[in-house]
């Protein structure tokens, strides 16, 4: 069951050139989850890569917060329609993450605290385009935007930013999470409307 938040808010001005076809602009950051939001100690969070031969690489929330840092500014684009443009976030980037990470897997599946799943090409995790984020707006995340940490993920629509990510299954062939196998698309790509399956 999707959750709204009480300041959800309609229609705003369109922003030519950089908003994707079907959505629009909202001030706000509407709250969307599919179920309870999960409410997790830093003293037992923990974030791991598991690679397709078994291989698990680890970090509680303390060894995550002592590598370097990034403060990508972004537009995000939900598949509910609304995009807020220029949110500023602090992480780590995946590719920092990935280092070291010897694998030959084409696919992740990504966990969350609470159960939900969403999957994804791992090349949309490496080369800047993902990170482990932990701030919002010079804060710490909130949980119910998904704190403590989310995957973001901004060029794809936002249900792939996974909320309360734990851990992220590199797969050699593709497995669809949630959303994916009750018919969203299994990509994702704003630009190109990819909604629902076969769009």
């Amino acid at each position: 069951m999707a959750i709204f938040s009480p300041g959800f808010q309609g229609r705003r001005r369109p922003a030519s050139g950089l908003l994707p076809p079907g959505q629009y602009v909202t001030d706000g950051f509407p709250v969307l989850s599919a179920g309870p939001t999960p409410r997790v100690s830093l003293d037992s969070w923990e974030f791991s890569i598991t690679t397709e031969t078994g291989a698990r690489h680890r970090w509680s929330w303390t060894e995550l917060q002592a590598l370097p840092r990034e403060k990508p500014t972004v537009d995000i684009h939900c598949v509910t329609k609304w995009s807020k443009f220029g949110t500023a976030w602090e992480g780590v980037s995946l590719d920092t993450l990935l280092e070291g990470v010897d694998t030959a897997a084409g696919y992740a599946l990504v966990h969350s605290y609470g159960g939900y799943t969403t999957n994804l090409p791992l090349a949309d995790l490496r080369n800047g385009k993902a990170w482990v984020a932990f701030g919002y707006d010079g804060k710490p995340l909130t949980p119910e935007h998904g704190g403590p940490a989310r995957l973001l993920v901004p060029h794809l629509y936002f249900w792939k930013s996974a909320k309360w990510v734990t851990r992220i299954e590199l797969l050699t062939a593709e497995k669809k999470g949630f959303w994916e196998r009750v018919g969203y698309h299994d990509y994702g790509d704003p630009w190109r409307e990819q909604r629902y399956d076969g769009d």
